[in-house]
């Protein structure tokens, strides 16, 4: 039973690796696109690291594995934050949808907040 639990659980962080990865490649701006990866290291390395602790040889093995996770977690939100802080700093603006249908702002694409081009 524990390897059924153990399998599913490495599968479904795979899966959030995967659907991680497509948001990557298939979001549009900076911003949705850390956000996509904010996911994959809350839910697919859970998930990665709680499937192995359940196969872990001892206690102290599956503890270390689970300390992974917060530790992970915590790199990837001051990460995240440096990067869309740098990133509204220098100007880049967020994706606000079909620039073609939006009006005015279709006249300031591609200038970000000092009016640089």
């Amino acid at each position: 039973m524990i390897e059924i639990l153990s399998g599913s659980l490495l599968l479904a962080g795979a899966f959030f690796y995967l659907a991680g990865t497509v948001g990557l490649l298939r979001f549009p701006d900076l911003y949705t696109r850390l956000h996509a990866l904010a996911k994959v290291d809350n839910l697919g390395l859970g998930c990665i690291v709680v499937g192995l602790a359940l196969q872990a040889e001892s206690i102290a093995v599956a503890l270390k594995l689970l300390l992974i996770w917060p530790l992970a977690l915590v790199a990837s939100a001051a990460i995240g934050y440096v990067i869309a802080r740098r990133a509204d700093t220098l100007g880049i603006a967020p994706w606000r949808g079909d620039t073609e249908s939006v009006g005015p702002a279709a006249a300031t694409e591609g200038t970000n907040k000092r009016g640089d081009t």
